[in-house]
């Protein structure tokens, strides 16, 4: 039976295991340890069989501006699941428990840089996120409202985290 759990601080060896097993490289692993390291980490879960991690997902804050407004906002990643546990539904369980709890936190949007047909599933959409000016625009930047009625703004600005910088100068 799968555990979805918080995040604590004896898991860091085994999220690091995780993200080192499902990324050809262990920028992803870095980008994680950078993002907590900074305090810029909102949601940290992981999936847990019987107390062995089997899975992770990330979700730090942003600054998000619409309109000139500050917008409560997240970005979601990395997310990882161990590649033996690999499509058995564990990353999107992830995925659906942190959306969740963005939500009951009273955060308006959630941005993604991946896939839109596996983030598409999610209600994840590029036509969200296009008002937003980010050096990742374009079809795999996308967007998912967390309040009912939202409308998205004219012109605003997305910005991740900064250690999502730092990976970018890394490579």
């Amino acid at each position: 039976m799968i555990e979805i759990r918080p995040a604590e601080p004896q898991d860091a060896a085994d999220i690091r295991r995780i993200l080192l097993a499902a990324f050809p490289t262990g920028a992803e692993a870095d980008l994680v340890e950078r993002i907590e390291a900074d305090g810029d980490a909102v949601i940290s879960l992981v999936a847990a069989d019987h107390g062995d991690i089997m899975g992770h997902v990330l979700f730090s804050r942003m600054a998000t501006e619409g309109n000139g407004l500050a917008m409560p906002s997240l970005g979601l990643g990395p997310v990882a699941v161990a590649p033996r546990a690999q499509q058995a539904g564990i990353g999107s369980a992830l995925i659906r428990a942190g959306l969740g709890i963005a939500k009951a936190y009273g955060e308006e949007l959630v941005f993604v840089l991946g896939e839109p047909e596996f983030y598409g599933r999610f209600g994840f959409s590029a036509e969200t996120a296009r008002p937003f000016a980010s050096p990742y625009a374009g079809p795999y930047l996308m967007a998912l409202p967390l309040r009912s009625g939202f409308t998205p703004p004219a012109t605003g600005r997305a910005d991740y985290a900064a250690a999502f910088t730092a990976l970018g100068n890394a490579e």
